[in-house]
């Protein structure tokens, strides 16, 4: 029974170092507990074995312990994990396609300054630069930039 509870401390503090390395890295928490749960099962060996014995657990344990972490980095385990694709669209990206300054539309809504305005059957959202235009009033394109376009009535 005394080297079942050994065992069995001893393998739930590497698993629980492993998961830390593997599965859950940065948490710390899991780690710690890992740790915790080895030296509870090394401190268990000196109490219920020689001490010839013991120091052979403990240091078979930082052995298992060690080579665990290093496996952990060079698996590959990380590779799996890692982001590797990035975003290149914009948010907005191609919006003003076909707009060109002095283009005339529709109010479709108040513009107070901000609003929305129907150019080339296409609903944008717009920024007056003569403050209020009510809803079917003409407006025209008086400048695009920054994914912005700039109207006045």
């Amino acid at each position: 029974m005394t080297w079942f509870i050994l065992f069995s401390l001893l393998s739930i503090g590497l698993i629980l170092i492993l998961t830390e390395i593997i599965f859950v890295p940065g948490t710390t928490i899991i780690g710690v507990l890992g740790v915790i749960v080895s030296a509870a099962g090394v401190y268990y060996s000196f109490l219920s074995f020689e001490s010839s014995t013991a120091w052979m657990i403990l240091g078979v344990t930082v052995l298992i312990n060690f080579l665990a972490l290093i496996y952990g980095f060079k698996s590959g385990v990380w590779n799996k994990f890692a982001l590797k694709d990035s975003i290149t669209g914009g948010s907005f990206d191609g919006r003003l396609t076909g707009l060109e300054v002095g283009m005339k539309g529709r109010a479709v809504s108040d513009i107070k300054p901000i609003g929305k305005a129907e150019f080339l059957d296409k609903i944008y959202e717009v920024k007056s630069d003569s403050g209020f235009i009510s809803v079917g009033s003409i407006v025209i394109i008086t400048k695009l930039g920054d994914n912005r376009i700039t109207i006045k009535n």
